[in-house]
């Protein structure tokens, strides 16, 4: 296997291969536990059902310091449900046994420490996981979780942001497996009107370090603005808008919205055709 499949991932392979269609790929999020583990489940199985390329699954956490008002009221509500992150590793299985779709879990890093990092990089790996997404978590602190992840041969996501120096996005994106996570606005997360105007410049500073895949996320809720970011990002990555759809229409909300999504992302002019 060469150097950069490994690199790649399961991620990042399954959005080199939407790359290959001339679109770019849709990764979409939803919490594990909401509105109850089984409703959560549900949903998930929606976002497959919609057309979603990569899942990124929540570990809902007591203190989402990065997530905005959606995100944070999901949690809470799944936290309050009893889910803890054995849950979340059974709907990790759960979905892998669904279909054959690459499944990160999205995590602060504080519940991967308390359970254990190998035992957590292990039953992750057996619940067929791709890897992890780690928002808190610089490389620099994260040796032990660089380590279990290359043992087991998973995804470990890092995120650059507008105000990250040429330095730091390359310290980082030399540390990912799967792709690069470029958070487009600056603050929490949350659907918002217009996506930033810093995206396209960060995805061409975080290109100009790496082979890998750029996804952006932070603020995408409708198809055009999936449009919009797929003329430049390899993935457009959505989150608080499909929590939003699972909270007012159940799974049927999530898919009507993923389908639209999934238009969005294989729009004219594509992502490949922009690069």
């Amino acid at each position: 296997m060469s150097e950069e499949v490994v690199a790649l991932g399961n991620a990042g392979r399954a959005i080199r291969a939407a790359r290959d269609e001339g679109r770019a790929a849709l990764v979409g999020y939803l919490p594990a536990g909401y509105p109850t583990i089984d409703g959560g489940v549900d949903g998930i199985k929606a976002l497959v059902d919609g057309g979603v390329d990569v899942i990124e699954i929540g570990l809902p956490y007591s203190d989402p310091v990065m997530d905005g008002v959606t995100i944070q009221r999901a949690t809470e509500i799944a936290r309050a449900g009893g889910v803890r992150t054995r849950d979340v590793l059974a709907t990790v299985e759960k979905i892998t046994a669904y279909a054959d779709v690459p499944v990160l879990v999205m995590t602060y890093w504080n519940p991967v420490e308390r359970y254990g990092v190998d035992r957590f990089a292990a039953d992750l790996a057996a619940a067929g996981g791709a890897g992890l997404i780690t928002p808190d978590l610089i490389p620099e602190e994260g040796a032990e979780w660089i380590a279990a992840a290359d043992k087991l041969d998973l995804d470990k996501v890092f995120l650059v942001s507008p105000s990250s120096t040429d330095e730091r996005i390359a310290l980082t994106t030399a540390n990912c497996r799967g792709f690069v996570y470029a958070t487009a606005v600056m603050g929490v997360t949350g659907a918002r009107e217009q996506a930033s105007d810093l995206a396209a410049p960060l995805v061409a500073r975080t290109k100009a370090t790496t082979g890998l895949p750029v996804g952006v996320g932070l603020g995408v809720s409708n198809g055009d603005q999936a449009a919009g970011i797929a003329a430049f990002a390899d993935a457009v990555i959505v989150g608080a808008a499909l929590v939003k759809a699972l909270g007012d229409g159940g799974p049927a909300g999530v898919r009507s919205l993923t389908e639209s999504l999934a238009a969005g992302v294989r729009r004219e002019p594509t992502a490949a055709a922009a690069r």
